[in-house]
């Protein structure tokens, strides 16, 4: 047990003593600044280290830790004076924001570019050098009203979902807490402002102002074929198109960290199918490994040629023209053959394919979505494709 006693002559030096090993220690608090009541507290921590050394126990309860990662300096290092805590370095924002970045370095870069962004908004409310317990819930409020000045409420939910990536790392490293951001709404990361459905007539007029055959390839793919640009599109090799059986096989970057979800099966749609044939039959395209030869190696910047196409095609400037094609030929997908088949077919989360769909699909869905049978015209046909 420790004692609380203060000195008669100042008033307000208080003393908390307790004898450990046989040898009395001792903390002082002098100086206005402590009052009897916060002497008391110190005190009643004391108590509670002396016990957790008693009886060896490391983790300290939650009111306990909470006080000693709010407590100022000066009563910690006195505490680490007499042996009672370890004094460890304040984290401030600058060493979260590098802890984490070292531990998402093999994250791809298109993610790691999301979290300098991040980044760079989030230094703009608070210093790199300031303590992570300034991370308030009422800062993080200012910084989220800040952020909707400025940039779209999708943009700035998606910010606001890092940081509290962020934060919930801070507290698995025992540095907070609790989670300042745990009550704040994120917000919608829709932004329908930008959504424009690319029609089946705008597709014919992109094609036509397309300068050679791979572009329309890549269009056909984007809009009839549903692939993610450029990262679906980029890995997709000829020997991936299965000709005889109406279905070729796209490699998914973005959703291969779920379970069964590296990659799925699209059939063979009659108007990407015309667009591959003749990609395939061209003379450009003998001996090529990828279906898009031309930009591998580069850093596929889809989008400036893609407008030029637009403008040519006098359908003027499209915001996020690729995700707009594949979001088009989404919702046709669901209202010709349903969710089960469009889930499966875009490229869904494994949650929504469960919701939506149960086993596996026919051979006949593949041919009735390709648009044709596999008559001898048709075997026929693959044969060609498999002898070149």
């Amino acid at each position: 047990m420790a004692t609380l006693t203060i000195d008669k002559r100042s008033g307000t030096l208080y003393h908390i003593q307790w004898y450990e090993n046989k040898q009395r220690r001792s903390i002082s608090l002098g100086g206005s600044k402590y009052s009897r009541k916060t002497a008391e507290t110190v005190k009643e921590i004391v108590e509670t280290l002396l016990w957790y050394r008693h009886n060896i126990q490391i983790v300290p309860e939650k009111t306990v830790a909470n006080w000693l990662q709010t407590a100022p300096a000066e009563l910690l290092a006195k505490l680490a004076k007499v042996g009672l805590i370890a004094v460890h370095e304040k984290k401030t924002c600058q060493h979260l924001w590098e802890a984490f970045l070292n531990k998402k370095k093999d994250a791809k870069w298109k993610t790691l570019r999301g979290y300098l962004n991040c980044q760079t908004q989030f230094y703009e409310t608070f210093s790199p050098t300031e303590a992570i317990e300034t991370i308030t819930p009422d800062r993080l409020l200012e910084w989220k009203a800040a952020m909707l000045t400025k940039l779209a409420e999708a943009s700035t939910a998606t910010y606001l979902k890092v940081t509290r990536t962020i934060l919930n790392f801070a507290v698995d490293q025992k540095w907070l807490p609790d989670n300042p951001m745990r009550r704040i709404p994120i917000g919608s990361f829709v932004n329908r402002d930008k959504d424009r459905i690319i029609s089946r007539g705008d597709y014919v007029k992109l094609l036509d102002a397309c300068p050679n055959q791979e572009w329309r390839t890549i269009i056909a793919l984007a809009r009839i074929g549903g692939l993610r640009c450029p990262s679906e599109l980029k890995q997709l090799r000829w020997t991936d198109i299965n000709w005889e059986q109406n279905r070729f096989l796209v490699h998914s970057p973005k959703t291969e960290h779920h379970t069964n979800h590296r990659e799925r099966i699209v059939p063979l749609f009659p108007e990407l199918r015309e667009e591959l044939d003749r990609h395939f039959l061209a003379d450009a395209s003998i001996g090529n490994t990828f279906v898009i030869q031309d930009l591998q190696g580069t850093e596929w910047n889809l989008g400036i040629p893609f407008q030029k196409i637009a403008h040519n095609a006098g359908l003027g400037t499209i915001v996020r023209p690729f995700d707009n094609m594949r979001m088009s030929r989404s919702n046709e997908v669901w209202e010709r053959f349903g969710p089960a088949k469009e889930n499966l077919w875009i490229g869904h989360s494994e949650a929504t394919r469960r919701k939506h769909y149960k086993g596996e699909l026919s051979d006949e869905a593949f041919a009735e979505a390709a648009g044709v049978m596999l008559n001898e015209q048709h075997q026929a046909r693959a044969k060609t494709h498999a002898i070149r």
